[in-house]
């Protein structure tokens, strides 16, 4: 198995992406610490992981909070001894809403989850990695974060935020045998995309019509390339954004 006896942490891990990423890591081995806001869900999604034999526990939190993210941390490290993959999932769409008409709240509310947290999310699980010289960095991007979304110029300008924030941490901790990552998915069927699909089922259509391969991607695909971005495999790989989109973005 690709990460037996290792530990992942996965922000955002009760519904989509990280869920599916969390149920793939353990599948390889690792002990997994789910965290979510929601907590009815991220109950049940660890149940469902120890009920399949494998090693999972559950920590309510709130990404944009720096206390709530410390304490975390600090607990998925004192129940399993070390933290060896971190995917930072929690995230945020927001309404769809001209540059000109959004409301300053929701600018906030989108950055605070979206970037801060991930810058957060970082702050907190290198310093356990720093201690064990190794350590492998995942964070959620779009691929919102690689061009201009329409509508959406928070979410995405959040999302750029992300790539660039992965890109210079990379830099910073290479010789620290960490390596940092991005995945940036195209529009996968997750909660939010259903939420997007109810309240603009024409953009999303047209939006699926613009993939080359004319789908949603599902988040069990995106799973995939966060299980190789954390694993050995990818030994050689740091600071990269790592598209998964159906082809999008070289339509």
């Amino acid at each position: 198995m690709k990460l037996e006896n290792r530990v992942a942490l996965i922000t955002g891990g009760a519904s989509g992406i990280g869920r599916a990423a969390a149920f793939t890591l353990a599948v390889e081995g690792a002990s997994v610490v789910i965290s979510d806001v929601n907590i009815t869900s991220g109950e049940e999604t660890t149940h469902a992981l120890i009920e399949a034999g494998h090693k999972a526990m559950f920590i309510p939190c709130d990404v944009s909070r720096s206390v709530q993210v410390a304490g975390m941390v600090r607990r998925a490290v004192s129940s399993f001894g070390r933290l060896d993959c971190a995917v930072n999932s929690a995230g945020i769409g927001g309404d769809m809403t001209p540059t000109d008409l959004r409301e300053e709240a929701s600018w906030d509310m989108i950055m605070d989850i979206n970037l801060k947290g991930v810058w957060l999310s970082m702050k907190y699980e290198l310093e356990p990695m720093l201690n064990q010289s190794s350590g492998a960095i995942v964070n959620v991007s779009s691929a919102a974060g690689l061009t201009g979304l329409r509508h959406a110029s928070a979410y995405s300008a959040s999302k750029h935020g992300v790539v660039g924030l992965t890109r210079s941490a990379a830099l910073e901790y290479a010789r620290k045998n960490i390596r940092i990552n991005a995945v940036c998915p195209g529009f996968t069927d997750t909660p939010l995309v259903d939420e997007l699909a109810a309240a603009n089922p024409k953009m999303v259509e047209a939006t699926i019509n613009a993939i080359p391969m004319r789908r949603l991607g599902t988040p069990e695909e995106i799973a995939q390339a966060i299980l190789w971005l954390c694993s050995d495999d990818s030994s050689f790989v740091t600071g990269h954004a790592l598209t998964v989109d159906g082809g999008r973005l070289v339509s």
